[in-house]
């Protein structure tokens, strides 16, 4: 005789309902990035959005009739559905990354140990999603929130340090102003000549064409090409083929992966160097980048306000903006956005009241 399922209480049809909503949404937010990607993603998405279906399918068979009645999901499913419908980026992997982490299915004796087991895989395959998304754009990313908080706080520091000495107006705006031109020329100029410091290195270190001219010339006995490649780092063998190999003779017995493949050693030297980029570019969008975060210490100035309120407007500008990029950087890196932004805002008003209280001290000795 078959035993029946004993009758689920109130509180467990709410959790059953809740988890439903949520595989649900989950599983949507997979089927609409997957859209908007081809290939190897397409496919990993797919895939995961199949496997929520599975873990519904579960919470509907324990529902029976009771999952007829709908759910919202959770706020965090219905923003990373939005998200995902609307943006899909890196910043929805990187949610979603958050959001299979925190399953709750590992303590719960209604979910099975398989599906408590999909959802850490499931934490695992988002987070390589995401780290692709994060490794395309870490060096733009990278430059922009580091020029822009550079700004933000340096010059924030700067006018609140100015204008607690009390001067006029007039001059904790050109204070703030100066500030914005050399701290984002300076940025400017630092980057110029990082890139173009580093282009210059490659350029020495890439090898030259001269064995090429020397080839066949070269004293068969004792092959000074060998020399050459193996203080390139190659092995004996290696080195062997390829001096072989410039010389004309091709019956060497070696490694043939290291036969000379010009165009592939072209794209690989050309790849690199825009890896690296241009040094205009890059001292044109740390000057663009710096000054973005720096105008908004002094907006207020900027506007005809002075005194005080300027000055607490001002901070109150920068604290928005800083908590927004701390928690940007937060999303981006899979850690808690609100512990980033808050981390952020410390930092930033912290270095600002230490000038301010450096600028109330000197104001009143003048005084």
């Amino acid at each position: 005789m078959t035993q029946q399922a004993p009758t689920p209480t109130p509180a467990q049809i709410r959790r059953w309902r809740k988890y439903l909503a949520d595989e649900i949404a989950e599983g949507a937010v997979y089927r609409e990035l997957a859209s908007n990607r081809h290939g190897e993603e397409r496919a990993v998405l797919l895939g995961l959005a199949a496997a929520e279906t599975r873990h519904e399918q579960h919470w509907r068979s324990l529902l029976g009739e009771h999952a007829t009645k709908k759910t919202r999901p959770s706020m965090r499913r219905t923003m990373l559905r939005f998200l995902a419908r609307h943006f899909g980026s890196v910043f929805v992997l990187a949610l979603a990354q958050r959001a299979e982490g925190n399953s709750p299915y590992a303590g719960d004796t209604d979910a099975s140990r398989r599906m408590a087991a999909d959802e850490l895989v499931h934490e695992e395959v988002v987070r390589g999603l995401a780290t692709r998304g994060r490794n395309r754009l870490s060096g733009n990313f990278r430059a922009a929130v580091f020029g822009a908080n550079d700004g933000l706080v340096s010059n924030l520091a700067l006018v609140m340090g100015i204008g607690a000495t009390g001067v006029a107006t007039s001059m904790v705006l050109f204070a703030g102003v100066a500030g914005l031109l050399a701290g984002a020329l300076s940025m400017a100029a630092g980057e110029y000549v990082s890139v173009r410091s580093q282009r210059e290195l490659l350029d020495a270190s890439k090898p030259t064409q001269i064995t090429l001219a020397a080839a066949p010339d070269l004293d068969l006995d004792a092959n000074e090409l060998v020399l050459v490649y193996k203080a390139r780092g190659m092995s004996d063998a290696d080195a062997a083929h390829r001096a072989a190999e410039r010389m004309g003779i091709y019956s060497c017995d070696c490694n043939p992966s290291m036969s000379l493949q010009p165009e592939l050693k072209e794209t690989a030297e050309a790849e690199e160097h825009e890896e690296i980029g241009s040094a205009m570019g890059a001292a044109s969008s740390s000057f663009c980048f710096f000054a973005s975060g720096a105008i908004i210490p002094i907006l207020p100035f900027i506007f005809g306000m002075g005194g005080t309120p300027a000055i607490l407007l001002s901070a109150l500008l920068v604290g928005v903006a800083l908590l927004a990029t701390g928690g940007v950087v937060g999303l981006l890196s899979g850690a808690s956005p609100t512990k980033r932004g808050l981390r952020q805002l410390a930092i930033g008003l912290g270095a600002a009241a230490v000038t301010y209280a450096l600028g109330l001290l000197f104001g009143g000795s003048v005084a």
